[in-house]
């Protein structure tokens, strides 16, 4: 019995444990409350350290680079969060179209089938390489030093980045400050903002990918000393697929703020990354001043203010759509069993109806049938009197009015005279 309950409590201590091990929060060591940025940090940190090219040989680390990426991919994913912190289900996980490549870290022909399945609209997710992550980290990536206000244009290879250093002054910093870049609409190609750790190196802090815009593929960081929103299309775009409905009430999920509002006086680092398939990406950068950008800068505020208590709203009247369509379809349910009862109804009732006949039911017979007893009817033709002018009587038949004479004779009589 003793051996027995010691199986027992091993048993549950593994199954503990393995929960333990899959809690997306524990495995990136941040707690529930965590944000988007601080899950992406937690995320790329943990990534580069597990990373198996740092690690070759190493099951230990390649075990904890798979448990890092499903904690990520469950966390990044709004609709897979909300599941698991209210259920808590260690069943949830990403989608096949949510995990993230490294396209420097694939093979030739796998790259190939990533740019098919890209070309054919499956919507691929693409991580920043890990080797030039390590680079960064280390500090032995270069920089280019950049003024305020200046522009660059430059080209970029695939998988590869551009670093730019800027230096602000305490009155630009408290002015805001922007950085965008531009390129093709035929270019892919992510924003970066590193921060410096204190070995000298630098730490990814903030991604934003290229969206198309027209004709133009276009990325920006602003930071304006209050919440900045970006809005991630890939997210609405996997509810809708899903359901067109529930993507309806997600829409806004994925209007989530920037983590970085500001930035102090001194050096900056941004980064151009080519996130091509196959060929560089030619791109126009620009770092300005939002001082001249006032009135844009308060719309830009009361827009995105009014999106997010549209985004509350939305949560609100998803409740009520729910509840009002299930008593619609109720509804509506009774409303097709009715007609079906009233219809049956009103059959019954004529079936009723045509049985109130003295005559006997109708049936087609044949042609020769037919013109046999429309013949007959002829000769079976009744004789009706009518009267007519003295001396004459009509005989009518069916068919037709028959004329027959009748002459009076006079009779004469002698009249004897007295």
């Amino acid at each position: 019995m003793a051996t027995h309950s010691s199986r027992s409590e091993n048993k549950d201590a593994g199954e503990e444990d393995e929960l333990r091990r899959r809690n997306p929060y524990e495995v990136l060591g941040i707690p529930s409350n965590s944000t988007d940025q601080e899950i992406k940090s937690a995320y790329r940190r943990m990534a580069l350290r597990y990373h198996p090219d740092k690690n070759p040989n190493d099951p230990v680390a390649a075990d904890m680079f798979k448990e890092v990426t499903f904690a990520y991919e469950v966390l990044s994913d709004p609709e897979n969060r909300r599941l698991y912190d209210t259920t808590g289900s260690e069943a949830v996980g990403p989608e096949n179209e949510d995990l993230e490549l490294d396209l420097s870290s694939l093979g030739a022909v796998n790259t190939i089938f990533a740019a098919l399945f890209n070309k054919l609209g499956v919507q691929i997710r693409t991580t920043v390489s890990a080797n030039l992550l390590g680079e960064a980290l280390n500090g032995t990536v270069t920089t280019l030093p950049l003024m305020v206000g200046q522009v660059v244009s430059r080209k970029v290879e695939k998988q590869s980045a551009h670093f730019y250093s800027v230096t602000l002054t305490e009155e630009e910093a408290q002015a805001g400050l922007i950085c965008k870049v531009q390129s093709s609409a035929k270019n892919k190609f992510k924003l970066l903002y590193f921060e410096q750790v204190e070995n000298g190196g630098l730490s990814l802090a903030l991604q934003e990918d290229s969206r198309k815009t027209g004709k133009l593929s276009t990325a920006g960081l602003y930071f304006f000393g209050f919440p900045v929103y970006r809005f991630d299309h890939r997210v609405n775009s996997r509810a809708l697929s899903r359901d067109p409905e529930t993507g309806f009430f997600k829409r806004l999920d994925a209007f989530q703020p920037f983590e970085i509002t500001e930035l102090k006086a001194g050096s900056h680092v941004f980064a151009v990354y080519g996130d091509n398939f196959f060929k560089s990406v030619s791109y126009t950068l620009e770092i300005f001043s939002s001082a001249p950008f006032a009135n844009e800068k308060e719309s830009l505020r009361s827009t995105e203010a009014q999106i997010v208590s549209k985004r509350t709203e939305l949560l609100k009247f998803e409740s009520e759509y729910h509840e009002v369509f299930a008593q619609f379809t109720e509804m509506a349910s009774k409303c097709t069993g009715e007609v079906q009862e009233i219809d049956e109804l009103l059959k019954r009732r004529n079936e009723i109806c045509a049985a109130y006949t003295i005559f006997p039911p109708s049936k087609q017979g044949s042609s020769k049938n037919r013109s046999w007893s429309k013949g007959k009817s002829k000769k079976k033709s009744s004789l009706l009197m009518e009267p007519r002018e003295e001396g004459e009587v009509a005989v009518r038949e069916e068919d037709g009015v028959k004329k027959k004479k009748w002459y009076n004779i006079q009779l004469r009589q002698d009249k004897k005279k007295n």
